[in-house]
């Protein structure tokens, strides 16, 4: 039998913690919910691995480290509300349900949506509403947001999800160039978007968010 939740202590200690996350919050919330149970079936045993994982299609479960390390540049609290977009099988929205007084998962893939609502019922998490539609349109009926997350990479970020970012609040967003990406944390000040380099990461870039190719004759 797989002990996964010694496999849960080795992911921490030998991917979180040397990326130089180490506030409390967050250290505790990824030993706190099963990666295991939030991944397609098939998957199970590669559920703590260091990289990205598929879910399926070009949609992926970010790997610990690149999700750890937003969360630590996000510096989320216990009276935020926090959008989760791309949430897919409700991993990150259980993670970071931990740490915020709410979080509004928005998922395109209905399946995975329902699925990833039993998971949380099972797991007793009950401050995760999911909301399933376009990623790219965000959930603005239950906003405005303190924090905004994008599970996947971006090329182009929708004014429309920048709408529902409260002024003062703040968004992760892997950007791709080609093959290579960076998280970058944007703070929206006066309601203009101030953006900083946070690290280098990588992730398919999830629909809605590529930059569209320019017409050409």
């Amino acid at each position: 039998m797989t002990d996964f939740a010694m496999r849960r202590t080795m992911m921490v200690d030998t991917q979180v913690r040397p990326s130089d996350v180490t506030k409390f919050p967050i250290i505790d919330a990824m030993l706190s919910v099963a990666r295991e149970d939030f991944v397609p079936s098939a998957q199970r045993e590669a559920a703590y691995m260091g990289e990205n994982l598929s879910l399926g299609g070009a949609r992926v479960l970010l790997e610990p480290r690149t999700l750890a390390k937003m969360l630590d540049a996000l510096d989320i609290n216990n009276v935020e509300l926090v959008l989760d977009i791309g949430s897919g099988l409700g991993y990150s929205s259980a993670v970071i349900a931990h740490m915020a007084e709410a979080v509004v998962a928005v998922e395109s893939d209905e399946e995975m949506s329902v699925e990833a609502q039993d998971t949380l019922n099972e797991a007793g998490i009950d401050n995760v509403i999911l909301h399933t539609g376009p990623l790219a349109e965000g959930a603005a009926q239950h906003g405005p947001y303190d924090v905004i997350l994008i599970q996947g990479g971006v090329e182009t970020l929708p004014t429309g999800l920048v709408d529902q970012l409260k002024d003062g609040g703040r968004i992760a967003c892997l950007f791709m160039t080609g093959a290579l990406g960076e998280v970058r944390i944007g703070y929206k000040l006066d309601g203009k978007m101030n953006w900083r380099m946070s690290f280098n990461a990588g992730a398919p870039v999830l629909d809605g968010f590529a930059i569209p190719n320019a017409f050409q004759l």
